[in-house]
């Protein structure tokens, strides 16, 4: 109940040493009485070490090596992945997203602060006279110019978890901002390396393009010579058209990623053309690589952070439910003029005060808060698998490119001696073509093997470097910019 009365009645000053009194009692009980639990960390177990990775891997992360695509020695590269971490679009819509997590914060937590509103009113009242007094009643006007001032003291730490999952929520915005940067880093790393790898594919295909039209002209003065038949030409032919048919697929690849690399820089597609025009060979990979321990990923990969912070949230958001089931404190006041004309209402006799408190307590409700805490209980659940499945995402992650990168480098050692011999079977070939001592379908098939080999080479120098991007990413970090971009945002 709310008390009315003018500022010099003698029963004020008692009335509000009794608000106050109840004001430093809810005080007192507030900071002693917190509903809820308070978040405890259960990291699933991990292993010792990487099971794809050589021991010589396995040390301690270097954090300086967060930006590793400046190991890959491609001054081009650290252009674009600088300008994509300053201008990509989606990178840009999670520091939105921080901001606004940033605001939700403030919101929730000025809850702990009283409110003050100002007021002015105009209100005309007249009688009904059918009612018993209305004809006894006269018109009324009153002017009122006020300040409402009402406090909920935090008796439960309904505010209190209600900020702590705000500020946890935050945290982990500012976590999707670095998983975004490096999601951004790779693929940009990614597309570059598709760039020139095409690139140096295509150059390889139109090279042997020229070297099988040179076999087919050898092919055509034997067959005007009446040396060789008909059918020799149209195999030289087909050769050369099968190997000119992939020279499109190759150019389209190109454009692709160089489309791609546009887009992800914060341009249009073909505004990039010009700079990377010379750009025609893969950066190689450093062959060995420092891929530390499992547990760093906890620490290191900024999706998993991410996850863990938003079940901390979770786990907050328990305790505002919880608090739903005891009662609510507010203390309330008004303090203003009033007067039936405005010529009155500044006059000093025309103050009036209201103070004091009201109770609501929740004592049925259907069995809604229970559902709601039962609801944000399983929330928790949920929040808890999915930190766990992260972890086991990004476990996966590391482990797939480790072996990738390990694998591919095998393979490319074989392509590389099968390459070597596929070139002297195509000397040999042609050197016992011409002296008659073999048909040319084996001219034909050694070219085609020597193509393909070449081709497969080109791609598995590619995909080393595209494997190791691939686990630079998925062994996370941070990026001095995005450090940078992120302390000016907070403060």
């Amino acid at each position: 109940m709310t008390a009315r009365f003018p500022l010099d009645r003698g029963a004020s000053a008692q009335s509000v040493r009794s608000a106050v009194w109840l004001g430093v009692c809810a005080l007192t009980f507030a900071a002693c009485s917190t509903v809820g639990r308070d978040y405890e960390r259960k990291a699933p177990t991990l292993p010792e070490q990487f099971h794809g990775a050589p021991p010589s891997a396995v040390g301690a992360q270097d954090e300086r090596s967060s930006e590793w695509w400046r190991r890959l020695d491609a001054p081009v590269l650290e252009r674009l992945v600088a300008r994509a971490l300053e201008h990509n679009r989606d990178l840009g819509g999670a520091l939105a997203r921080l901001e606004r997590a940033r605001a939700l914060r403030g919101v929730a937590s000025s809850e702990q602060w009283p409110t003050l509103a100002a007021r002015g009113s105009y209100e005309h009242r007249r009688e009904s006279p059918n009612t018993p007094f209305g004809g006894f009643i006269p018109r009324t006007n009153v002017h009122t110019l006020a300040f409402d001032a009402a406090w909920e003291p935090d008796l439960w730490g309904r505010v209190q978890r209600s900020t702590e999952a705000a500020g946890r929520e935050l945290a982990a915005s500012e976590a999707d901002v670095r998983a975004v940067a490096v999601l951004i880093a790779a693929e940009v790393a990614g597309e570059y390396v598709e760039l020139a790898a095409s690139r140096r594919r295509l150059e390889i295909a139109q090279a042997n393009v020229e070297l099988q039209e040179r076999t087919l002209a050898l092919v055509r003065s034997r067959a005007e010579a009446g040396l060789v038949g008909p059918r020799d030409v149209a195999q030289a032919l087909a050769s050369v058209e099968s190997t000119r048919a992939r020279l499109p697929l190759l150019r389209a690849s190109a454009a692709i990623a160089e489309h791609r690399l546009a887009v992800l820089t914060g341009v249009a597609p073909g505004e990039l053309k010009d700079e990377l025009a010379g750009v025609t060979q893969a950066p190689r990979a450093p062959l060995a690589l420092v891929v530390g321990v499992p547990a760093d990923l906890l620490r290191r990969r900024p999706d998993v952070a991410a996850a863990e912070l938003r079940l901390a949230a979770q786990v907050a958001r328990v305790g505002v439910s919880e608090a739903e089931l005891y009662p609510q404190l507010v203390l309330g006041g008004s303090l203003g003029l009033a007067a039936n004309s405005a010529e009155d209402v500044l006059d000093f006799e025309s103050d009036f005060l209201s103070i004091g408190p009201s109770l609501r307590w929740n004592l049925f409700a259907g069995g809604r808060i229970r559902a709601a805490i039962a609801a944000q209980e399983a929330s928790v659940t949920e929040a808890q698998l999915a930190w766990e499945q992260s972890v086991l995402l990004a476990l996966e992650e590391a482990e797939n490119a480790l072996t990738n990168f390990a694998r591919e480098q095998e393979r490319r050692a074989s392509l590389d001696s099968a390459a070597t011999q596929a070139r002297r079977a195509v000397d040999l070939a042609q050197t016992q073509y011409r002296e008659g001592l073999t048909d040319f379908q084996a001219v034909v098939d050694s070219q085609r093997v020597v193509a393909g080999l070449e081709d497969e080479l080109a791609a598995s120098d590619a995909a080393i470097t595209s494997h190791a991007i691939a686990l630079f990413k998925a062994l996370g970090g941070e990026f001095e910019s995005i450090e940078a971009r992120l302390a000016s945002a907070a403060r």
